[in-house]
């Protein structure tokens, strides 16, 4: 998420974040589309009829739209919304929305209140984060399923230099001429906080100074942890152990695991470093700089003021970064620690299942285009009855890739030193090699390229993963089928992974096989070649650039968009669906969100009478500034910027959320 957004726009047009030095995997062969067309046939593939019933994946009447907002086969009860391009959000009739926390607001003791145009390192260490993302509650006490009392983690991605202090002018030349003290707060509002939240009177807030608060930034010390840990590759002058790390930077999406500790991935680091020794092609690392999108012009000025950002200075610290960091929310004295047995790429998440002989099973996407889907199998179950016991059970097990074959069949091979091309004859002289060259080992062994994985996430009612791919403006004719995906998918598209046993107890998510099909293919049906939806999907409810998603108790699919507004004219927003039954994908609008942002994290409480959702970059439009941003979302007040925000949106009556 969001490689739109990453690099901070210039005035004129947005740029993606991997524009700067193109795709990076080199060699990205049999991709999805390929496959697709080789499964199913183009033939059958070019009328939106066809391709209902060619693909047994999507749903039975998947044809063209052209029905009521509300009613038919859908188990959803709200009337959805109509698209729009506005200022402000909207939200389904019957639902209110509520802004629970915004960047600035004070959350450790002593912490200052937002003072706009004047954020300061010392007060943004002790307030809430920039461009929120992630999101996660873990009820209080610990333990219970409360739904109204309970702490909330949060991911903080990246920053907008020119929304965040007058003068500085539009795009990325406001990036590169932040001066040191800007460079270090932009540092210190990365990472992730933790905030006490409750639910009082119908309404939610957070809990200032709460003991359980916490902020975690580009400065926090870490822990390294897992096969890499010690690497030379990791090694600098600061830490020569190559054991503890300052920081986490580009946190997208995250998980959590069953013991209840948080997930959080590091996605698009690259963009922090440069330095004119990354144009060195005769530097011996120059190869893996470039598959990782590290280049010589940083995104932001931190290589100008931070020694540890320019490579020619210290060439290994991008290695510390695009790694899985793992944390007690519960002790805001726990010491966050990078697993790298997870592997080293551009994190969106990791979302766990726990299988049926209790190991857990993390699902992992690369987002990038032509990159990769991931999973990683504990090497022992999980202790249910010993939280401690599981303190370093994510250190020793088996990552493995995804090749998707044109049969339907999902096989995952493993990312293990010796076997297969993983050997030092390749550069591979030990699974810590492995895994900070994940990507080059993953190509060796034929992974399937894919366009942009984001979520991969198991929908706990079905057995089933689905796998949110945002899309993919880099492929060509020669790689298109009809359906999916297109040359230059705007739009993008959802796969479903089967493992053997879903939809019953004895559910395999650690197989070594599985079945996959579509579950949609996103566009507006009629306008954009492959759009697939089910038939009854109204005007208003296709969807482009799925990016972030979440299945409440029933199983049903809430789908949030980054990029709709430049690949489709339509503001990005959150959709529903089902997932089996006479409504499987027949997607409804819920909520859309200002001008200029995406939203993130959609996150239900157990009792799903609340979802949350984290509202990024608002205002992030060309010609946005400080001084006349595009919106002022959420506060609306003069002087005062739009502010990245979580909201919590409740049915007025207090029923369950989509009902």
């Amino acid at each position: 998420m969001p490689d739109t957004h990453l690099t901070p726009t210039p005035e004129d047009e947005m740029i993606d974040a991997s524009e700067s030095l193109g795709t990076s995997n080199p060699d990205p062969r049999r991709p999805i589309g390929e496959l697709i067309e080789a499964r199913y046939g183009r033939r059958a593939l070019l009328g939106s009829a066809a391709a209902a019933a060619a693909i047994a994946a999507l749903p039975e009447d998947a044809q063209a739209q052209g029905a009521p907002r509300t009613g038919g086969p859908s188990s959803l009860g709200f009337q959805e919304l109509r698209h729009q391009l506005a200022q402000t959000e909207a939200v389904a009739e019957g639902y209110e929305v509520q802004t629970v926390i915004r960047w600035g607001d004070p959350i450790l003791a002593d912490a200052p209140d937002f003072a706009p145009g004047r954020t300061t390192p010392e007060a943004q260490a002790r307030q809430f984060g920039y461009n929120n993302d992630y999101l996660d509650f873990f009820p209080l006490p610990a333990g219970s399923t409360t739904s109204d009392h309970g702490l909330l983690a949060v991911n903080h991605e990246y920053t907008n230099t020119n929304l965040m202090w007058p003068g500085m002018g539009t795009g990325r030349a406001a990036a590169l001429r932040a001066s040191a003290e800007q460079a270090k707060t932009e540092l210190l509002a990365h990472g992730m906080s933790v905030v006490e939240i409750r639910r009082t009177g119908g309404r939610w807030g957070y809990v200032k100074e709460s003991r359980f608060n916490r902020r975690i930034t580009g400065e926090t010390p870490m822990r390294v942890a897992g096969p890499a840990a010690g690497h030379d590759a990791l090694k600098t002058s600061a830490d020569p152990t190559g054991l503890r790390v300052l920081g986490t930077l580009n946190n997208c999406a995250g998980g959590n695991t069953p013991w209840g500790t948080v997930l959080t991935a590091e996605e698009n680091f690259n963009g922090y470093f440069g330095g004119a020794e990354a144009a060195n092609q005769q530097n011996p690392r120059h190869a893996a700089w470039r598959r990782y999108g590290i280049g010589q012009n940083a995104w932001y000025s931190w290589p100008q003021h931070m020694d540890r950002f320019d490579v020619g200075k210290e060439p290994n610290e991008p290695n510390r970064f695009g790694w899985v960091v793992e944390f007690d929310p519960y002790d805001p004295e726990s010491v966050p620690v990078k697993r790298t047995a997870l592997g080293r790429f551009k994190h969106e998440g990791c979302h766990h299942a726990v299988n049926k002989d209790g190991r857990v099973v993390i699902y992992m996407g690369d987002d990038e285009r032509f990159e990769f889907v991931y999973r990683f199998v504990t090497a022992r179950p999980h202790d249910r009855q010993n939280r401690a016991a599981n303190r370093d059970l994510l250190d020793e097990g088996t990552l493995s890739v995804a090749k998707f074959a044109a049969d339907g069949k999902v096989e995952w091979v493993d990312l293990v030193h010796g076997q297969g091309p993983l050997t030092e004859a390749n550069g591979f002289r030990s699974q810590a090699d492995v895994v900070i060259n994940c990507r080059q080992a993953a190509s060796l062994l034929g992974a399937t390229p894919m366009d942009r994985p984001e979520d991969v996430e198991p929908n706990t009612a079905n057995g089933r993963v689905y796998v949110l791919l945002t899309n993919n403006d880099r492929r060509t004719a020669q790689q298109v089928d009809a359906a999916n995906p297109r040359a230059r998918n705007a739009h993008g598209h959802v796969v479903e992974i089967i493992p053997p046993g879903a939809g019953t107890a004895e559910v395999d998510h650690a197989a070594r096989e599985m079945r996959w099909g579509l579950f949609l293919v996103a566009g507006k049906p009629g306008i954009d070649a492959g759009a697939q939806y089910h038939r009854a999907t109204s005007a208003d409810g296709w969807l482009s650039c799925p990016d972030n998603c979440a299945f409440d108790s029933k199983g049903r699919i809430w789908i949030a968009t980054d990029g709709a507004p430049s690949a489709a004219g339509v503001a990005d927003g959150l959709y529903a669906a089902d997932t089996s039954g006479r409504g499987r994908a027949l997607t409804r609008l819920f909520y859309q969100a200002p001008t200029g942002a995406e939203v993130c994290g959609p996150l239900f409480t157990p009792d799903d009478r609340t979802v949350f959702l984290a509202i990024q970059h608002p205002g992030e439009d060309s010609g946005s500034t400080f001084e006349r941003p595009s919106t002022r979302w959420p506060d609306f007040a003069e002087g005062v910027p739009p502010r990245p925000s979580v909201i919590a949106i409740v049915k007025k009556d207090g029923g369950v959320i989509g009902d």
